[in-house]
């Protein structure tokens, strides 16, 4: 009778010991779901998040300026529309609007961004409007190539 108590005492104290046993492992499903969630959410907001007013910018090999301050945009459409910023303006309002916004100061910086179906003359117009104004800070935006792949050759062997 005493050797069938303690086999039934150490069988409770192992299944105590099962109970109040700690998780060695880490389970990184929940982590996981989180983080393709948070992808997916990127995924379909990442496009949404550029504004502005669409326009087909000529393509440059040249390397995007740094920046200190942000600019003030104006974009010229292919049907000749003025926008600053996003705003819809008249030629003969760019002017004084942009001294207002600026603060009146000259060495604020001017985005310029036409259409590259426009005219070179238009955009020149527009710009020699605005240095005329005292802004000396235009300059012109362009959009980069896509680079072109180059195609894998197959060795002969």
């Amino acid at each position: 009778m005493a050797i069938n108590l303690q086999k039934t005492n150490s069988l409770m104290v192992s299944r105590i010991l099962k109970r109040n046993k700690k998780i060695s492992q880490i389970n990184v499903t929940p982590m996981v779901d989180v983080m393709l969630v948070l992808l997916v959410i990127f995924m379909i907001t990442a496009p949404l998040l550029k504004v502005g007013v669409p326009v087909n910018l000529p393509k440059t090999k040249a390397q995007a300026l740094p920046e200190d301050q942000a600019p003030l945009a104006i974009t010229i459409n292919k049907d000749e529309k003025i926008f600053l910023q996003e705003t819809e303006i008249g030629l003969e309002n760019l002017i004084p609007r942009l001294i207002a916004i600026s603060a009146n100061k000259s060495d604020t910086k001017i985005f310029i961004r036409a259409d590259k179906i426009l005219s070179y003359g238009k955009v020149i117009e527009i710009m020699g409007m605005i240095n005329s104004a005292g802004f000396t800070k235009i300059a012109l935006v362009t959009d980069f190539p896509k680079p072109k792949l180059k195609p894998k050759l197959k060795k002969n062997k």
